[in-house]
């Protein structure tokens, strides 16, 4: 592995002068408007979308709560007065605590256990609200057209099943999302990929979010699993804790003990952009991983070539903080274009920028294939791709991983979290061959 262009520290990161600002998505901020050369015209009036879309973090919580409550306590149930008072508070609580605990552990504060309980909490609502809207709809049909009791009967059946399922589901949930992820294995063709490179072994690690549960042993057995892959390349593509460097050193520290034949890379995703950043950048360096911001290395094997390029997460520029943002143009700077390209990316919104510079392999995370289902509905709304490898443009694949931990709540529930090994393969070796 041979680096071929300078390392780009947070003061030489971006070209002296102004930065021409990234096209803005919908998780930018705001952006200024330019010097209008005419009369500005009556702004409009927001969408009815938009306005909704403000009030959002105070609705979701009242319908993940009042939903559920209704649906399985004041909908035909006519359960004793005790235990519907009972059932109403605990909602009640709920609603009122799941918020606070959320912002005092995310918030300034950043008080651990109180975002293990905001978290906990907010994983558990979603899934006894999508329960017991699809399940209690579908079996209460369901029991309607067998004639099953009256219709109080049936309603208690609803509620009773809904409970069950959701006790079934966090607890499945809770042991996919600690457990130490399976290994997915696959053979990707890179066309423009030297014979010399053919089998070259990539392994992709990501989204491992330490956090407020403390999951240091958990991080040493994932370096393990990854230890027996033989791999010639490692790759972070961020995410890699939520909470700054010193105080999730702990967790992160096993990420030492990779190995790789030829190099361990990392990039940035959006959440070390909410603490700080370039502690992250420290640290990875500190544990012997290369961080590639906004770079390329080398490597090489049977005299063929594969560019290894890394950009900062897309939310980069918008943090505020020096000298860091997605600047693939950086990355492939000095790369011979007749070279294939891996690259490192944490968004997989990022690959329209990839089809446009000839990237022929990118690999990111972020979307955690849903982690709670049905929330990947929500993901695909803003990412293009879920998880897995997909075709984009004539020449560049895209591999999102699921993850390899988790964010916030403790579950994973129909998507499964991964280490991935990915098998680059050459056309030139077969016809070779």
């Amino acid at each position: 592995m041979t680096e071929t262009s300078e390392p780009r520290s947070a003061d030489n990161a971006a070209p002296d002068g102004p930065v021409a600002p990234t096209e803005p998505t919908a998780l930018d901020g705001p952006v200024a408007p330019a010097e209008p050369t005419a009369p500005a015209e009556p702004a409009t009036r927001p969408s009815v979308l938009h306005r909704a879309m403000r009030y959002l973090p105070l609705i979701a919580p009242v319908l993940l709560w009042a939903v559920p409550c209704w649906l399985l306590l004041h909908a035909g149930q006519h359960w004793p007065l005790p235990a519907t008072l009972t059932g109403t508070t605990l909602f009640a609580l709920g609603l009122v605590v799941m918020p606070l605990a959320m912002v005092r552990g995310h918030g300034r504060r950043q008080q651990d256990r109180a975002a293990i309980v905001g978290d906990t909490l907010l994983g558990a609502v979603w899934v006894l609200f999508t329960w017991s809207v699809l399940l209690g709809t579908v079996l209460r049909l369901a029991l309607t057209l067998a004639d099953v009791g009256d219709g109080q009967d049936r309603a208690r059946i609803v509620t009773w099943a809904t409970l069950a399922a959701t006790a079934v589901l966090l607890a499945w949930g809770y042991a996919e999302a600690r457990r130490v992820p399976r290994v997915r294995s696959l053979d990707v063709p890179l066309p423009r990929l030297g014979a010399g490179l053919d089998g070259t072994r990539v392994v992709l690690i990501t989204d491992t979010h330490y956090g407020p549960l403390d999951r240091a042993r958990w991080s040493a057995r994932v370096c393990d699993t990854v230890n027996t892959l033989d791999a010639d390349l490692v790759c972070h593509t961020g995410d890699i804790a939520d909470g700054t460097a010193d105080r999730r050193r702990a967790q992160a520290t096993p990420l030492g003990t990779v190995r790789a034949t030829r190099a361990r890379v990392y990039v940035t995703g959006n959440h070390e952009y909410y603490t700080e950043a370039q502690g992250w950048v420290d640290l990875m360096g500190e544990l012997g991983w290369e961080p590639l911001r906004n770079r390329h290395l080398l490597l090489e094997r049977g005299g063929d070539t594969l560019v290894v390029a890394g950009v900062d997460d897309v939310t980069a520029e918008s943090s505020g903080l020096a000298g860091h943002r997605a600047h693939l143009d950086g990355a492939l700077d000095g790369a011979d274009p007749d070279h294939p390209v891996l690259l490192l990316a944490h968004q997989p919104k990022f690959i329209d920028r990839a089809v446009a510079g000839g990237v022929d392999l990118q690999l990111s995370g972020h979307t955690h294939g849903g982690q709670i289902w049905p929330f990947h509905h929500l993901v695909r709304l803003d990412q293009p791709a879920l998880a897995g490898l997909t075709r984009h443009g004539a020449r560049t694949l895209l591999y999102t991983s699921r993850g390899t931990g988790f964010w916030g709540p403790p579950f994973r529930v129909f998507a499964p979290s991964e280490i991935t090994l990915l098998v680059l393969r050459s056309p030139q070796a077969g016809a070779a061959a």
